[in-house]
């Protein structure tokens, strides 16, 4: 499956990124930590590329531990400086701001030098669409200040908002490079809600998912939907959670489009368990 989902509002996304980066100090970019990989955009890294880069691996409560650390450990090795966190709760926002705070050091270090007062470190917050870069923020700031959705590209406008004494964060809307080419990171970034429901097929996207638990977590599926044999195609165990759940049309025939729209919504909402798509 070959995504090509680049609206109108994301050309505006860069070109509004790329008159502000010049404003920050630092740029925190949010990756989903279910599939940090995946959900790269190697576009705006270019973009980017001349700031120090923090990574927040958000959404950790929804990935596989095992995996996470594995991912973060494979992060710093190229050089950055990582933290995990879960914006619902609050985990790991302690960790965050105290990254910033160390990634900010040198900066403070040369205002004092030159016999500057020490300003707020400025952060921008990027990321693909719907990574959760608005919850993010609320989470650090304790109160809703960004408005959040749940459709890729809510976000609007530039807003700055003070966290604490020593930092600003600045939030931009979501941004998508123009083509993703590998159908495998196609149906990932579907999976994880980052590009719009119109690029893609839902059936298509859940049949992926449910081929997905069949070879990594056969149990999952089985145990939560009752399946009798969990070693099912793909196409028959969607049929079965059809029937499960009594999602039938006339005739008994199995109504597919709900079972998809449930299939996707309880993963993206962590009903299937932890997982690692990367």
């Amino acid at each position: 499956m070959s995504i090509n989902w680049f609206p109108g509002h994301m050309v505006k996304a860069r070109r509004e990124i790329e008159e502000n980066i010049k404003l920050v100090d630092i740029v925190v970019m949010l990756l989903d930590a279910r599939a940090p990989i995946s959900c790269r955009n190697p576009e705006l890294e270019k973009m980017v590329a001349r700031k120090k880069v923090f990574l927040v691996l958000n959404k950790m409560d929804l990935a596989d531990r095992n995996a996470l650390r594995k991912h973060i450990a494979s992060l710093r090795a190229e050089g950055f400086a990582v933290a995990a966190m879960d914006s619902i709760s609050g985990k790991g926002k302690r960790e965050v701001l105290q990254g910033i705070s160390e990634s900010y050091q040198s900066f403070a270090d040369a205002m004092l030098q030159k016999g500057r007062r020490v300003r707020p470190a400025r952060v921008m917050v990027v990321g693909v669409p719907n990574i959760g870069k608005s919850t993010f923020l609320n989470s650090l700031v304790g109160r809703k200040m960004a408005a959040t959705g749940a459709k890729p590209g809510v976000t609007r406008g530039k807003q700055w908002l003070r966290v604490r004494e020593d930092i600003e964060f600045m939030d931009t809307p979501g941004l998508m490079w123009p083509k993703v080419g590998s159908e495998e990171q196609g149906y990932k970034l579907a999976l994880l809600d980052i590009v719009g429901d119109k690029a893609y097929s839902e059936y298509d996207v859940a049949l992926y998912l449910v081929n997905w638990f069949i070879i990594n977590q056969p149990a999952i599926l089985a145990d939560k939907f009752k399946l009798n044999d969990e070693n099912m195609p793909a196409e028959q165990v969607m049929e079965s959670i059809a029937r499960h759940r009594g999602y039938l049309l006339k005739g008994g025939v199995p109504d597919m489009d709900k079972t998809c729209k449930l299939l996707l919504q309880d993963f993206r909402k962590g009903k299937l368990g932890p997982v690692s798509l990367d």
